[in-house]
């Protein structure tokens, strides 16, 4: 086995070597808060607004929070060493090889899995102008388009990402404004019945009670996830000293602005009651507005929405795969870069497995939505817990002066790195009441036999037993 620092070392000689820090300080700002504004919000409200009416704001608020404070642990780690790793490379160096292991192919999935839903949500956007064309031919063309895109250069994917997000960001602000406009003014035919009132005027603020809000921490969780996509960006980020804690500390405020910014408008313009299941709210009520045009043009922007999270994911797949291929932890071939510092075949094998989101929506257009967000959740619960759990054990080694500190620290620590994991089982015991999410417990017990196994073939063709607590990395390539 080798040794930790020699370890640590190798894993930078690598990316150093490997990849390129071609993502700007903007690319950054933009990925962190463009990767978790994506369908959670502009098709997934609707249906958390069924369960949970205005209400909804609520839980918006508490998943914030938690969130912060998932997001103020990551920081601290990645001041602490900036690797395209991230998450998973600290959870083998402050936890165990197996917790590294499981949470880079962990990651690796809930990321193919959010990609099939993001097609899926372009493909429900684009019916709302073709309604005859086949929901799997648009998801289809989304994945090729976004596929070619992440071959070229990291460049393009952040100057991609860059505008996808500024689109979104753009839109949410104007529907805050124009809302408002109506609100105050009683401008547009919804001016008569728009007032703020409608958040408390059907039914009261929590139409289903707390049990309403509880039921939709699922939906909020998903909605949030992308959030720590600022960790894989770390090994191509141009001077992430500085920019990773600006980046982290502002991400938070401003997504929970947007959320529940534009959930409170929305509610606002028309009442809770009126919007529905599997429509965009923000189509919905630009609609009800009646302005000329306003409500294609969202709906144009849901669509970018949506695969600029895809975008996200595939990037984010492909990172995650050549960092485990580095260790021999996935097959050599993806560890490989081409002439342009991309690590073309591991982007390859993930689109190629989001493709599967393609024949379940020809399969089953009506139910792959709810499945593959469900599915998804499960390995973004078990990636935030780690990154606490492995916050914990960066803090240990600090206080026994193994590693250095940083300046940038999560508050709270460790008594909400505890409230953060009680919190991420709640979550997870939430989906098993509901049966169109319960099938996410029964997908994760065969996901994580199977990287049980791997693991195991992975250690044994590395001419060792299974090492049992040591925070060591097997050994990695000494070219990739």
């Amino acid at each position: 086995m080798t040794d930790v620092k020699a370890m640590l070392a190798e894993e930078s000689a690598h990316e150093a070597r490997d990849l390129h820090r071609g993502l700007k300080d903007r690319h950054i700002q933009m990925i962190a808060l463009g990767g978790a504004i994506g369908v959670g919000l502009f098709l997934g409200a609707g249906r958390a607004i069924s369960v949970a009416g205005p209400g909804l704001l609520l839980s918006y608020a508490v998943g914030g929070l938690i969130i912060f404070f998932i997001m103020r642990a990551l920081g601290e780690l990645l001041l602490y060493r900036p690797v395209a790793g991230s998450f998973a490379s600290y959870a083998e160096e402050f936890i165990g090889p197996f917790a590294g292991f499981a949470t880079g192919w962990s990651y690796w999935f809930t990321w193919v899995t959010i990609g099939m839903a993001e097609i899926t949500a372009v493909a429900v956007y684009v019916n709302y102008w073709f309604p005859d064309v086949p929901q799997w031919i648009p998801a289809l063309v989304t994945l090729a388009v976004l596929y070619s895109a992440n071959r070229i250069s990291v460049a393009l994917f952040g100057e991609l990402e860059f505008w996808f997000a500024l689109i979104k960001v753009v839109t949410i602000v104007g529907m805050i404004l124009v809302g408002l406009a109506i609100i105050c003014f009683d401008i547009t035919p919804l001016g008569k019945t728009a007032s703020f009132s409608n958040l408390w005027s059907h039914g009261g603020f929590m139409p289903f009670g707390i049990l309403g809000v509880v039921m939709t921490l699922q939906i909020v969780m998903f909605a949030y996830q992308g959030v720590e996509l600022i960790g894989v960006t770390a090994g191509e980020a141009q001077n992430p000293e500085r920019v990773l804690p600006s980046a982290t500390n502002s991400i938070i405020w401003r997504i929970l602005a947007f959320y529940v910014g534009a959930l409170v408008i929305m509610m606002a313009l028309v009442p809770w009651s009126e919007l529905r299941p599997g429509v965009s709210p923000f189509v919905f009520v630009f609609e009800r507005i009646g302005i000329p045009g306003a409500a294609g043009l969202i709906n144009f922007v849901v669509i970018t929405a949506a695969a600029s999270s895809c975008n996200s994911g595939i990037f984010s797949t492909g990172r995650m795969l050549y960092t485990l291929a580095q260790f021999r932890q996935a097959p050599k071939a993806l560890g490989r870069v081409n002439r342009h510092h991309l690590p073309a075949n591991a982007i390859t094998l993930s689109t190629l497995v989001m493709s599967i989101g393609v024949v379940l929506n020809y399969l089953v257009p009506e139910q792959v939505f709810v499945w593959v967000t469900s599915i998804s959740l499960i390995g973004a619960l078990w990636t935030w817990t780690i990154i606490v759990l492995a916050h914990l054990g960066y803090r240990r080694a600090v206080a026994a002066g193994t590693v250095k500190a940083v300046s940038f620290r999560m508050p709270g620590a460790p008594y909400m790195n505890w409230v953060v994991v009680a919190f991420m089982v709640a979550v997870c015991g939430l989906l098993a009441l509901d049966p169109s999410t319960r099938v996410a417990l029964y997908v994760a017990p065969v996901w994580f036999a199977l990287l049980g196994i791997g693991y195991r073939l992975c250690a044994n063709d590395n001419g060792a037993a299974a090492p049992k607590a040591v925070p060591v990395r097997l050994q990695p390539e000494s070219e990739s």
